[in-house]
């Protein structure tokens, strides 16, 4: 997720053979394995995670695109092709791993799509190959140089893919824009904030519209390695770096999941405690069996309201809802005062007992004599919200 709100895009994934993988799909009714295929396929595709980046985590997994870049332009691959964030994942030691390169005899551009998923897909692209009518599968180093500007400044400002700051532009307006070639060429906002200018310099050099302009893998090493002269190139320093940060991460991600869980918790055992006695609730809250219970001497109550089914055939379903919530909101402040336990109300029925869950001794009998004489002196000053001038009876 962006700073922004927003979402960026990631690789999809699935388990083979118990191990996380990146899923590309080729539109392929048949492939033939031959020998170089299965050299190209044995190279892994591991794990993605999403986690907070500061600054020295930014720079390890930009290192980390870097030299394996420099890796592919100096191998026998020559160029990646279709370089962009989401074929670059991070493996379970937080180190950035660059997919999605070869099998350049898979890909099947679509012929005249205009679908807004096509030119999404292309906003990684050096506007020099987008000119092209065929371009070659494989790309160009130098266009790959480009994508890695583009991919450089989604880590530095966590904008999403070609951020410029200020307009909202859709992909394909993008692409017409930077396939037009107009003067100042249109890039993406370089500005990242109080961090460093150097950086931005360095995209900018990265996605130059003259080709020539652009440095080559080796030189942007070296760059960055003097943006950052004081960070540590030891890979064991960076692991454990990378390591403190995703534990921290982590902790901060249980605490807030844990938060949620005893607000969750609360609201369920207030509920509890509503529709049931207290006894019982601890009860079921421990896991025990509920035990049955005798009690010789309670007092009970029920009351009901007077001509109740005439009032509700002449009202609307919400109006006899309202009179019974204001009703029985009402009458549940009134019982607090007195050492009674409401068992249930249905329809206009109100029952409430005394001397149970918790005995009193023969003290029941007053208690409910004394809430039913409040309860009748608070219906006497009640007034029914549809029906002002209708005096309400309870019995």
């Amino acid at each position: 997720m962006t700073a922004e709100g927003q979402f960026q895009v990631y690789a999809k994934t699935a388990y083979y053979k118990g191990n996380l993988v990146a899923i590309k799909h080729l539109n392929r009714k048949r492939i033939e394995l031959t020998r170089n295929v299965l050299f190209e396929l044995k190279h892994d595709i591991l794990e993605n995670e999403s986690i907070t980046l500061d600054w020295m985590f930014r720079y390890s997994l930009t290192l980390d695109i870097v030299k394996g870049m420099q890796f592919l332009h100096n191998g026998v691959i020559v160029s990646h092709g279709n370089l962009k964030s989401s074929n670059c994942v991070v493996d379970s030691r937080f180190v950035l791993k660059i997919t999605d390169y070869g099998l350049e005899s898979f890909r099947v551009a679509p012929d005249g799509d205009d679908s807004h998923v096509l030119f999404a897909k292309k906003l990684w692209t050096a506007p020099e190959l987008l000119r092209m009518e065929a371009p070659p599968a494989r790309g160009t180093q130098k266009g790959d140089v480009y994508s890695f500007g583009i991919i450089l400044q989604e880590i530095a400002l966590r904008n999403g893919v070609f951020y410029v700051e200020g307009m909202d532009l859709s992909p394909k307006e993008i692409i017409e824009r930077v396939k037009s070639g107009e003067r100042p060429s249109f890039r993406p906002s370089a500005n990242v904030g109080c961090h460093m200018e150097e950086l931005g310099q360095l995209m900018q050099h990265c996605w130059a519209e003259d080709v020539l302009e652009r440095p080559d893998f080796n030189q942007i090493k070296v760059q960055l390695r003097k943006f950052n002269r004081e960070s540590s190139s030891n890979i064991l320093d960076n692991l454990l770096s990378r390591m403190e940060q995703y534990a921290n991460n982590l902790e901060e991600l249980v605490e807030e999941r844990t938060q949620a869980y005893l607000e969750e918790k609360r609201k369920a055992e207030a509920l509890l405690y509503q529709i049931l006695p207290h006894s019982v609730a601890e009860q079921l809250k421990r896991g025990e069996t509920v035990q049955a219970e005798a009690f010789d001497s309670v007092t009970i109550y029920f009351s009901d309201i007077v001509g109740f089914t005439a009032l509700s055939a002449e009202s609307t379903p919400m109006q006899v809802v309202t009179l019974l919530n204001d009703l029985y909101t009402c009458f549940d402040a009134i019982i607090d005062n007195f050492d009674v336990y409401k068992v249930e109300t249905i329809g206009d029925a109100y029952m409430v007992v005394s001397g149970l869950p918790v005995r009193n001794g023969k003290l029941h009998a007053r208690e409910v004599a004394r809430m039913a004489l409040a309860l009748l002196d608070a219906v006497r000053s009640f007034r029914i919200r549809h029906r002002p001038q209708q005096q309400l009876r309870l019995r």
